[in-house]
């Protein structure tokens, strides 16, 4: 059955998630991590996106973009190009990494647009990967409460009060708050955790998921 067409958003902004293929780990280590941090602030710094928030789990990505030069199929296909053929030649692999459709969201008002930002700083939390959201080092959380370095904060906080300080209380106080916020295009069951998938992994003495996919080629060469 063919896909239909991407819905539009008449604001530019977009909910995106990037998964790897096959729910397969995208990073392995920090400097992975920091290097697609270092991906994404080069395309901002030549006006691709704005980019109002992320998150960084083991197989997948969640970002806040809106559109500027490129529309967001262009967008986000520079960012994961860029990455994947870094992280190919790192690895020592070849082909995709990521699901070839990504998955988006329009968000045309200011209501879903803090929501989505909580959804996306709350992911970590979620999955139990961290008790409190300043524990967890790989969202855009902490940019809104100290230094900014590649998100534009001033919209969320310009929403939320046009006293900084206040809005950046305001801010905390409503990306801690509990909620039943649903976002069904970004959720499917997962019966295992990242961590608990790369803990297997680990256990089973594969270091990463480059080498899982070496094993699986050698199994097809064999047989």
């Amino acid at each position: 059955m063919p896909r239909g067409p991407r819905r539009r958003s008449e604001s530019g902004l977009y909910h995106v998630m990037l998964r790897g293929i096959n729910r397969q780990i995208i990073f392995e280590s920090e400097d992975d991590r920091y290097q697609l941090l270092s991906t994404l602030k080069r395309l901002i710094d030549v006006n691709s996106f704005v980019l109002y928030g992320y998150c960084f789990m083991d197989n997948h990505i969640h970002m806040l973009i809106q559109e500027l030069e490129d529309d967001i199929s262009n967008a986000v296909k520079r960012i994961c190009s860029s990455y994947v053929l870094w992280y190919n030649k790192k690895y020592e692999r070849s082909g995709h990494l990521f699901q070839e459709r990504f998955k988006s969201q329009p968000v045309e008002d200011d209501s879903h647009f803090l929501m989505a930002l909580r959804y996306i700083h709350q992911n970590p939390l979620s999955a139990g990967l961290c008790k409190d959201l300043l524990e967890y080092k790989w969202t855009s959380y902490r940019e809104y409460i100290t230094e900014p370095i590649i998100i534009d904060t001033e919209m969320c906080l310009s929403i939320l009060s046009p006293d900084k300080e206040k809005a950046v209380d305001l801010f905390i106080d409503f990306m801690n708050q509990d909620n039943e916020d649903s976002f069904p295009a970004f959720e499917d069951n997962i019966s295992l955790t990242d961590t608990e998938v790369l803990k297997k992994l680990y256990d089973m003495g594969i270091s990463n998921t480059s080498e899982l996919q070496k094993l699986e080629s050698q199994v097809h060469i064999s047989v």
